[in-house]
């Protein structure tokens, strides 16, 4: 599992744009709907046995979560999610926010 914390995460029109961190490496983040159809790049590869990844927003202590299977689309410079779910869900729980957990096989 991979856990990226939320540092800032902000509404742009019809898309988030923000900055995660994992490890003590920082990522920009974008997180907008399925426009191309679902997506998950991260920015870096990762070798998964499964077509979809569950891909997990989460507030303190995950009392709060919106998640997603997602096909992962291989590598990016960025974090980018696209899913209608969680950007519909982040609309309303923006603030309320703290972790992007990706888990995979």
């Amino acid at each position: 599992m991979l856990e990226f914390k939320i540092i800032k995460l902000n509404i742009n029109q019809s898309y988030f744009f923000g900055e995660v961190e994992f490890r003590t490496d920082k990522y920009k983040v974008n997180i907008q709907n399925e426009r191309r159809g679902k997506v998950l790049r991260l920015p870096f590869q990762i070798e998964s046995k499964s077509e979809k990844i569950i891909v997990r927003v989460s507030g303190p202590q995950g009392v709060l979560f919106v998640e997603d299977y997602l096909p992962y689309k291989g590598e990016s410079e960025w974090l980018e999610i696209d899913s209608n779910e969680i950007a519909f869900y982040l609309a309303d729980h923006q603030d309320q926010l703290d972790t992007i957990e990706i888990m995979y096989e």
